[in-house]
């Protein structure tokens, strides 16, 4: 009975995916984003973390608060992209500018990690991405 079940969970996650990549390859920000999650967590999915990367990253510079705290994260664990706090501290900020409150916490914790170069960077590498509108993020 549990693996039968298990099985259904497993293909709701592979219809869910078959659906947020439509509505995500026509540049849908909340379906990617819901895409960069199954890659993350591996649902309906292999694991990967460099998709979930890409997804975020295109949910992101559209503007998706909940995206840019979720690249920030990768940033910050070095998962699918190297580990790398101005990068983090970058996307928790603009995260954080768009009213995503996990974001403020995360950006306070990376905070901790960085020299005052380093801040100071990352904060005007979050200006000129939001002033490019999401253009030059990278």
């Amino acid at each position: 009975f549990m693996y039968a079940a298990g099985q259904g969970v497993l293909q709701d996650y592979k219809q869910a995916v078959k659906w947020c990549r439509l509505a995500a390859d026509q540049g849908d920000a909340t379906a990617q984003s819901n895409l960069g999650v199954m890659y993350y967590k591996g649902q309906g999915v292999l694991q990967d973390y460099k998709e979930a990367v890409k997804w975020y990253r295109l949910a992101a510079k559209q503007g998706d608060a909940d995206a840019q705290s979720k690249i920030g994260g990768m940033y910050t664990l070095g998962r699918g992209v190297p580990k790398n706090y101005i990068y983090a501290y970058m996307w928790m900020n603009i995260s954080a500018s768009n009213g995503n409150e996990v974001a403020i916490k995360m950006r306070d914790s990376i905070v901790k990690e960085m020299t005052a170069a380093q801040i100071s960077k990352a904060q005007q590498m979050a200006k000129k991405c939001i002033d490019s509108g999401y253009k030059k993020c990278d």
